[in-house]
């Protein structure tokens, strides 16, 4: 659509991936003071939330590095290697966890980062899908994870490939916002399950999504499916055990508290 350089070197694409971030900022700092978190707190999990940032886009690189090998036998990273939005949230989950605990150990030796943790992962489950949902309109603009060629009265023309696709990125930005409001509403409303909750809808709605898709992605080991439907079942999978494991938490919590 617009992959040219807007100013110091950024792209739309740049730009966009930039605001999704502020807003998924903007999202914490809202519940933030919603749960009345003390602010100690709140700038340590800002501080964790950078270095995720940093580890996301690395995790990025290195698995669609990864797809790139199984694809043409050779790993290689460089400028023009590419990015997956799974590879950026299992390497950003790693770093953030890795992170959150280890420094948590020696900044709250009262271990209110373990105290929160349930509550926090609550509010990230909203602030990923509207990170996200920017994030693709991002992809639009930069003509990366089009949809395949097509004629009908939908498709876009991008100057990269070079002809007109289904724009699965706006599909996509469009329910992942949708996701973001219904989860931002879930949680003001006290909701405890939005992050299997978003693990399911996303898992599911990138499975079937992946049928439109046209652009070169690798390959996965199992050749029915492409990497990212390989890792939607396996996010559905993790989110259906978390759900498992979050309600027969609020239920002991329920039998602890009545007793």
């Amino acid at each position: 659509m617009y992959p040219r350089e807007i100013i110091f070197g950024m792209t739309l694409y740049d730009i966009l991936m930039g605001v999704g971030v502020i807003a998924a900022m903007l999202i914490f700092r809202y519940f933030s003071d919603r749960e009345k978190f003390d602010a100690k707190y709140h700038n340590f999990v800002l501080g964790v939330a950078v270095v995720t940032v940093i580890g996301a886009y690395f995790g990025a690189v290195a698995l669609q590095a990864v797809w790139n090998a199984l694809a043409g036998g050779k790993f290689s990273i460089g400028k023009n290697t590419g990015a997956t939005f799974f590879g950026g949230l299992l390497g950003g989950a790693a770093v953030f966890f890795a992170v959150y605990f280890l420094a948590g150990r020696f900044v709250f030796k009262d271990g209110l980062h373990k105290k929160n943790i349930y509550t926090l992962v609550n509010i990230l489950a909203v602030s990923i899908p509207a990170a996200h949902s920017l994030g693709r309109v991002g992809c639009l603009t930069a003509g990366c994870c089009h949809g395949a060629a097509t004629d009908a009265w939908y498709g876009i023309y991008m100057v990269n490939p070079g002809y007109r696709v289904i724009p699965v990125q706006l599909y996509e930005a469009v329910f992942l916002a949708v996701l973001a409001a219904v989860l931002f509403i879930l949680c003001r409303r006290g909701f405890r399950y939005c992050m299997p909750v978003y693990m399911i809808s996303y898992s599911v709605w990138r499975f079937f999504v992946e049928f439109l898709r046209g652009d070169d992605r690798g390959s996965s080991f199992i050749p029915a499916l492409s990497p990212s439907q390989l890792i939607s079942v396996l996010l559905f999978l993790g989110g259906a055990v978390l759900l498992f494991l979050l309600v027969r938490r609020e239920k002991k919590l329920s039998e602890t508290s009545a007793a």
